[in-house]
């Protein structure tokens, strides 16, 4: 591998989506480069049992899955670098600068991949109970708590998806936010009310998560945010559902993004306004946030760079 040379395909990430991706450009022959991070793997690296991935019927843990990904995409000839990208400079359909640092590479094509992460609440407990009650995503985990107490943090649209399939499993589900009114649409919380086993609980702040003796979420600590009163709620699980970050932080100003930071696509593609730039994953996804759509994901920008670099003169 050497700066000095240019690239056929980059990808910048190591989530499903850009394993995904590698695994393809690399069985097309194209000698992908990942650059995968430092926290390689992406959100599946912090979840624990994963049971609603095709092909896995007895379940599988989120950094084994991440680490087969890798290792197919490796048995290809994908080269990977265990480093985060500082900055790129890209153009329209001509070659993509990539840097660590001071050094450079140059590719005729590049996947954006870098995924979206959740947000936090930044509270005590809730990193060290991640995967142990604390949960960001109730599609993913909402099954593993049939016949328990449960909470859901947040106020709009997601929170209240995410309450809803949740209660399915659930004994009792409580909805938190912190004012009395929430930003989900009408038919959203019309949907939330007319679940019985969904209680609204407002306007109450989370403080902390407490764990119990064997290390697992016991309850919560809530604050009413109009008088200060405190409260603890026992539960067995809690999934924040505050909304999540797309991380396009190096690529903003360069390529266009939506008000919220996602990088935006052309309609059934993953090309991006950028010839030789393609985007997939949840950098660029709203809505499911799964690993098997950003695999899928993965694949189209794969295809989509393969038919680029076919046509281009590059």
């Amino acid at each position: 591998m050497s700066s000095n040379e240019v690239e056929n395909l980059i990808i910048i990430g190591g989530g499903p989506a850009g394993y995904t991706a590698a695994l393809y450009a690399a069985r097309a022959e194209l000698n992908p480069l990942v650059f995968e991070g430092f926290e390689w793997g992406g959100q599946l690296q912090n979840t624990t049992e994963v049971e609603n991935y095709p092909g896995f019927p007895e379940g599988i843990m989120g950094p084994e899955m991440m680490t087969r990904f890798r290792e197919q995409a490796e048995r290809f000839g994908t080269r990977f670098v265990n480093d985060d990208v500082d900055r790129v400079e890209l153009t329209d359909g001509g070659i993509q600068k990539v840097f660590l640092g001071d050094e450079e590479y140059r590719a005729k094509a590049v996947i954006l991949a870098m995924g979206a992460e959740p947000k936090r609440l930044g509270i005590p407990g809730e990193m060290e109970l991640m995967g142990r009650g604390v949960s960001t995503c109730g599609v993913c985990d909402g099954a593993f708590f049939k016949d328990k107490e449960t909470m859901v943090i947040g106020g709009g649209d997601s929170a209240i998806e995410d309450a809803v399939f949740v209660s399915k499993f659930a004994s009792n589900l409580e909805l938190v936010h912190r004012r009395d009114e929430f930003r989900a649409s009408k038919i959203m919380q019309e949907r939330a009310a007319e679940t019985d086993n969904i209680e609204f609980k407002t306007p109450y702040v989370p403080e902390e998560f407490i764990a119990g003796d064997d290390g697992s979420l016991e309850k919560v600590r809530l604050r009413r945010s109009d008088n200060g009163q405190a409260e603890d709620v026992a539960v067995d699980g809690a999934f924040i559902a505050i909304g999540h970050i797309p991380r396009s932080e190096i690529v903003t100003g360069q390529i266009d993004t939506d008000e919220e930071g996602y990088v935006e696509v052309d309609p059934a593609s993953t090309a991006t306004n950028l010839g030789g730039v393609f985007a997939v994953g949840d950098l660029v996804d709203h809505t499911y946030r799964q690993a098997v759509t950003a695999a899928g994901s993965g694949c189209q920008g794969a295809l989509d760079a393969e038919w680029y670099l076919r046509d281009s003169d590059l």
